[in-house]
């Protein structure tokens, strides 16, 4: 049963092998679209290339150590490789778990760098210092992971925070991880402004979006609407006297993007435009994904907005994720970046969640 499991690797080892050539072509080299396509595909396959190679030393190891049991001989070294026979057993079937995980169906997008789109929904003022904790949050998880972090729009609040923040996240698995937070936050804390000590809940929703490249999704030129304008709030002097904010509403779906954060217009535009690009590759997800599936509501980071994922309760000094019954203690350890932890129980769950569905 576990060889058979496998020698499910070797078509994909294969592959894996003839993307390297290819992409040491010279002709390849200078496709740049073909060698990001070819990239993708072959981190993608990294996990199992690096499963393969474990599993053929393992096996030979087995292969000596049973070999060396099978002869007899000195008792005490017969015990030894024994013993190491046994290890090397265990480590063959963790690897077998590895692989059955890694060969289940892969999110698309998970390899993607993302934009997070944080919005102050209900409690005011609170809220949006609230979206405005978020984001250093994500930040501080980000720069941890050895990510860079952006701002792509924001609108700044009077008291420090945000009533909307969008920001880009480039790195290595960053959808894979990051994905798990799209949802309804709650927030149980005393405001600094609250006079008597009363507990006030607010909330906000976070977005993640996959970022996609321009052929990715086709928009018209004909279906945009852009607008310049001068900025207007926070960012100085400049911002209000030059006009250099920028609107963009496509008009066959409704959705508007404005950018008013850099000091260049075509900065604006640009970064207005990626974030438009991915707010229309996701709703396109979420259609097709709709029309296919009736158990999302089993799904671990469905990315539904209207769900309540996590509650952050300051007087408690709990933070309680309610999508797979996880309640900690450490709010403000999570808050400076200590996000890894909840992160992995999400994956473990969804990863368990989609086994069981195979096995079913």
């Amino acid at each position: 049963m576990m060889a058979d499991i496998f020698d499910k690797l070797q078509p994909i080892v294969d592959r894996y092998r003839s993307i390297e050539d290819e992409m040491g072509q010279p002709d390849v080299a200078a496709d740049y679209a073909r060698l990001r396509e070819l990239n993708r595909e072959r981190s993608g396959l990294e996990e199992l290339a690096g499963i393969d190679s474990q599993h053929r030393k393992f096996f030979e190891e087995r292969a000596d150590l049973r070999a060396l049991v099978g002869e007899g001989g000195d008792p005490e070294l017969v015990e030894m490789a024994q013993l190491e026979l046994e290890e090397v057993d265990r480590r063959i079937s963790e690897l077998a778990q590895r692989l059955k995980i890694a060969l289940l169906p892969k999110d698309p997008n998970d390899e993607r760098d993302v934009i997070v789109e944080i919005h102050a929904a209900a409690g005011g003022e609170e809220a949006s210092l609230f979206a405005g904790d978020l984001y250093r949050m994500y930040q501080r998880f980000s720069l941890e992971q050895g990510w860079a972090v952006e701002i792509m729009a924001s609108n700044p609040s009077d008291r420090g925070g945000f009533s909307r923040i969008a920001f880009s996240v480039d790195g290595k698995n960053a959808f894979s991880r990051l994905k798990f937070e799209a949802g309804v936050h709650r927030v149980q804390r005393v405001p600094e402004t609250e006079t008597q000590g009363r507990i006030h809940t607010s909330t906000v929703t976070v977005a993640v979006l996959p970022q996609v490249d321009e052929v990715e999704v086709d928009i018209k030129e004909d279906e945009l609407r852009i607008d310049i304008f001068h900025a207007g709030g926070h960012g100085g002097q400049n911002v209000n006297k030059v006009a250099t904010a920028v609107r963009i509403v496509h008009e066959p779906s409704g959705v508007v993007v404005v950018c008013q954060d850099e000091r260049s217009q075509y900065k604006n535009k640009s970064k207005a435009m990626t974030i438009l690009r991915s707010r229309l590759y996701a709703a396109e997800q979420e259609r097709y994904q709709a029309a296919i599936s009736t158990s999302r509501k089993a799904q671990i980071g469905s990315g539904d907005r209207s769900e309540k994922i996590r509650t952050y309760n300051y007087p408690q000094d709990r933070i309680t994720d309610h999508r797979v019954g996880l309640s900690v203690h450490g709010v403000q350890r999570l808050m400076d970046g200590g996000l890894g932890d909840i992160i992995d129980r999400l994956i473990v769950a969804d990863q368990e969640r989609a086994l069981a569905s195979v096995s079913a």
